[in-house]
């Protein structure tokens, strides 16, 4: 029915049948048509025919001026929707990892918004695996070795993960390989699924694990760095919380030549078939500061070389 008011409003404004035809590229017989269809469902004559003339009715008249301003309405909301497609705009919710969030998202989020003025943002910090079921969250980082097949993801970039300890943890305890971290004070991660039995690979012994009693279980990493940099005892941490730290002499690095799994940072977000523009430029902007080699491994590279 709408398209049939469509095709009527634009008889109106041409003034005939044949015009309108010409502007909507369909022949005069379907305008004819759709129009006497139009009249009949609304069981009311819109306009009068003659050989010569074409004028409304009254109740076409009135019809006319109610669906004109409707009409206006929706083309300006196809107006708008192809605007978004091309600059974002609205509100944006965004899930994020806690220590992540505040460390390496945050800082960046009012150049995102200096770029796009139109975008607005809700952003929830949880280090949980949170669901992204409408209306929750338009976009979630993840850290993990796997997205959630039931999502679509896009890798940002790479999580390595490191042993740390404080110096003067490491001068007082010693450590030589790793199965001597079952003697250790262990600073364990709750939400990771290997919090207390780590894995490693070493170029020369392989694939090794170490089954672990931690003396504390935290579920945030800036919590578990802090207590590490105090000479609580080793952790398994993530390279973009600890570098700073490395680099500045607050820890240091344990075991160096193990090496930990490596996980991925990943932007998950609901499965469509169109990525509102939104969410399309926040991802490629997270893309753009982390990358392949983020800032903060670049950091750790660069205090290693001196």
């Amino acid at each position: 029915m709408l398209d049939d008011i469509h095709v009527f409003a634009q008889v109106v404004d041409a003034g005939s049948f044949t015009e309108a035809a010409t502007r909507l590229n369909i022949s005069k017989s379907l305008v004819s048509k759709q129009v006497s269809r139009l009249e009949a469902r609304l069981q009311l004559r819109l306009l009068n025919r003659s050989t010569r003339s074409l004028s409304l009715t009254d109740a076409g008249r009135r019809f006319y001026s109610r669906c004109r301003s409707g009409l206006q309405e929706i083309d300006a909301a196809i107006e708008d929707l192809a605007l978004m497609r091309d600059e974002p705009a609205g509100l944006l919710r965004i899930n994020l990892p806690m220590s992540f969030g505040v460390m390496h998202v945050s800082p960046l989020l009012p150049a995102l918004q200096q770029r796009f003025p139109e975008l607005d943002l809700e952003v929830n910090l949880d280090d949980r695996k949170v669901e992204l079921i409408e209306p929750a969250f338009d976009v979630s980082i993840r850290i993990s070795d796997l997205a959630d097949s039931s999502m679509v993801a896009r890798r940002l970039g790479p999580c390595r993960h490191l042993l740390v300890a404080s110096p003067e943890y490491v001068k007082a305890n010693p450590l030589s390989d790793v199965a001597g971290l079952a003697e250790h004070r262990i600073l364990s991660y709750r939400h990771q699924q290997s919090s207390t039995e780590w894995h490693f690979t070493h170029p020369e012994h392989g694939h090794q694990s170490v089954r672990l009693r931690p003396v504390a279980e935290l579920n945030n990493s800036l919590a578990i760095k802090q207590m590490a940099v105090q000479g609580g005892g080793i952790a398994r941490m993530p390279s973009f919380a600890v570098a700073e730290d490395i680099c500045e002499g607050r820890l240091q690095q344990v075991l160096a030549g193990y090496q930990c799994p490596e996980l991925s940072i990943f932007a998950v977000y609901p499965v469509r078939r169109y990525l509102p523009p939104k969410v399309r430029v926040f991802i490629d902007f997270m893309l753009e500061h982390i990358g392949e080699n983020p800032a903060w491994d670049r950091a750790l590279t660069l205090s290693d070389q001196h």
